[in-house]
Order: C-alpha cells, then structure tokens, then sequence
C-alpha cells in the first residue's frame, strides 16, 4: 500500500556549518520528507538517503493529480520493506542540490544573488554533518538505522563513522570506500561537456546549460547501466523512424539517451550537477585517516552491505573490501553479493533481492534497540 500524499517539509538553521574544506556555509536550509510515526521512544526512526541526482521524495505523491511517485515508492508505506506502520521513515535532499536544500542555485543572504560558483566545494560529510543537524532538530537521539545506495549508500557510511554513536545499524548497497580513477575520469567528461557549452557562461547562466547537461547526463547514465541490461532493453535495434543510412539516424539506445539527456535538463540545475559530481569524486571513507582500518574503528552499529555482480561504476570488490575490514576488527558486517543485470541501478530497480535481507536485519536492529 502508497504512503498516499505526501507533504514536503523545510527547515532553516541559522548558523554556519564548518566545511571540509574549511569554509562556512550558512544559513543552511533542508528540505525532508517524512512517513509514519515516531514512536514514543522516538526509537524507530529510518533516515534514507538520495543518489546523486535524487530528492527528498522518497515515496507517495505530491498531490492527487501527480503521476509519479517518489523514486523508491515501493518500498516504503504499510507492509512494505520500510513498513510505515512500524517505522517513522525520514528523507533528507542534501545540501549542494537543487531541490530546495542550501546550493549553488540558492540565494547567497550576503549578496541577494544566486551563489552560483561562489558556492564552496562540499563532500558527503558535509552533507551528513548538515542532515545530523535535522535528525537532532526532529528530537532523534538515535536512528534505528540510515540506508542508502549509491552517493547514499557513501552517506550512511559516514553516519558510522563520524556518528557511531546516532545509529543503531546501517545498510550500504551499491556504494564504494572511493570512485576508482575510471569512475572520476567519467565524471570528468560530463564536467566538460557542461564546461564546453557557451551557455554555462562559468555558471552565471540565465537558462540551463541544455546541450552541455544533457550530454552530461547521458554519459553519467551509461555507467548506471550494463552491457547486459543494454542488449536486454535495445539490443542492435534500429530506430524504426530513421533509414538505417541516414547520416543522423539512431540506434534505440542513442535515442534512448538522448531522451532521458533532454528530459534531465528540465529538472536538474547543472552546477548542481557539477558540484555534487565534484563531491562524489572527493568522496573517501579515510579521509583524514592514514587508513580503511582507522577510518572504521570508531563504528560500532551492525552494517549491512549489497553489491550487485554486474555493477561496473563501483564493481563488488570494493563493497567486500569494507565488509571485509570491518570483520577483521571484530565488527558486525554482513556482505552479500546480488546477481543483476542491471548493473549500478539495481539496488533502485531490484528491491525484491533484497528485501527478505533488509527485513531481517531491520528485526534484528529493532530488537537490539529494545535491550
């Protein structure tokens, strides 16, 4: 059963939140979405965290007449994974994006204009550091656990190590410790593709960027897919619209591409885009550690990660490597290894393979946080 309409919520905090990099950001305002209830132990509160270019609409819809629910409907809502009869299920938009939390299409207080580049560079602790703030304006003390794949999954890594203490367990799918060189050179060519359009203008643009983002996000998009799902999904199919020797004919995959390119284009800022690439890329769970090991010291909750066989963005190995180094401190890991052909973009279309995985250990956490 749908959560049904949803509300979109807001809250600005007045005050400056030291980066990484050592500047200040503030104001900084969150936009978060919430299902269910918070029990009176405030003890049964699940943050889910965004993908890269994802949102606070997690589940349901905005309105009656709204087509589309949010982008992991299916596993929140009555009886379903995140059972919203049980759980109070929160989801925050990080800072750096352009769906209402503090960014660079945001107005900087300080001059009355959009920040633009002048925004500063953030990582995904940055992120986390501006969402613990939110948890604690909700009264949380402790989340029963955070979950997220992708850029998500890399957030609630950061919950158990920078907060061992907030969370009760974490679930990790499809994420990576750090993008491998081949990852950040991809991301490097969409950079380009939005930096080479004479729109962007350095990013004091009136209107998007439309060529160089769509061209962005379909490089982008490619690494989200497989060599598998692709022949499954086009196959060599020739559009039935083109001659197969007109010079601008399409295979079904380019126009593919260039639908879902052109569609991104209407809803995604494109220095978000680029900001949020740029902290994907930064993104390292040693950072400011001599090592993994010393990285994973300070957690303490039971973490749960999923790596799916034919993701190729962040390939198996990678997750494994942090059950793996968890378990040799004598830390709570369960690794599993899912087979899809979907590649990166399993853990989002494929729920059900890990569904009876992530019901268990939900028990588990919830049964720990009773003791």
């Amino acid at each position: 059963m749908s959560v049904g309409i949803v509300e979109q919520q807001s809250i600005t905090f007045d005050r400056e939140l030291r980066l990484e990099s050592g500047r200040l950001l503030g104001p900084i305002t969150l936009v978060y979405e919430t299902y269910g209830s918070l029990n009176a132990e405030r003890s049964n509160a699940i943050l889910v965290e965004h993908a890269w270019t994802g949102d606070a609409h997690l589940a349901g819809k905005r309105s009656e007449s709204d087509t589309k629910p949010g982008w992991w409907d299916a596993i929140v809502g009555p009886g379903r994974l995140l059972d919203t009869d049980r759980y109070f299920v929160i989801c925050s938009n990080v800072i750096g994006s352009c769906y209402g939390s503090t960014g660079p299409a945001s107005i900087n207080p300080r001059t009355g204009k959009r920040y633009n580049l002048s925004f500063p560079v953030i990582t995904v602790r940055d992120m986390v550091r501006a969402q613990e703030l939110l948890i604690s304006h909700l009264g949380i003390e402790r989340l029963l656990t955070v979950m997220g794949g992708s850029m998500g999954g890399m957030q609630a890594l950061e919950w158990a190590t920078q907060y061992p203490g907030r969370i009760a367990s974490a679930i990790v799918l499809a994420a990576t410790p750090r993008p491998s060189p081949q990852a950040i050179s991809l991301n490097a060519v969409a950079r380009w593709a939005i930096f080479n359009d004479p729109t962007w203008k350095k990013g004091e643009y009136k209107q998007n960027p439309k060529d160089g983002l769509a061209l962005a996000r379909g490089i982008g998009h490619i690494t989200f897919l497989s060599d598998e799902s692709m022949w499954q999904k086009f196959g060599r199919r020739y559009s039935a619209k083109d001659g197969l020797f007109d010079f601008f004919g399409q295979f079904e995959v380019e126009r593919y591409l260039n639908y879902n390119g052109y569609n991104f284009v209407d809803r995604f800022d494109a220095n978000s885009f680029l900001y949020l690439a740029k902290a994907l890329d930064l993104y390292d769970v040693a950072w400011g550690c001599e090592s993994m090991a010393e990285a994973f010291a300070p957690v303490t909750a039971p973490v749960q990660f999923f790596a799916f066989t034919s993701d190729w963005l962040y390939p198996p190995y990678q997750t494994e490597e942090m059950a793996l180094c968890l378990r040799e401190q004598g830390k709570e890991a369960e690794y599993h290894l899912i087979t899809s052909a979907y590649g990166h973009d399993a853990f989002l279309l494929e729920h059900e393979t890990f569904d009876p995985l992530v019901r268990d250990f939900l028990e588990r956490a919830a049964a720990r946080q009773r003791l």
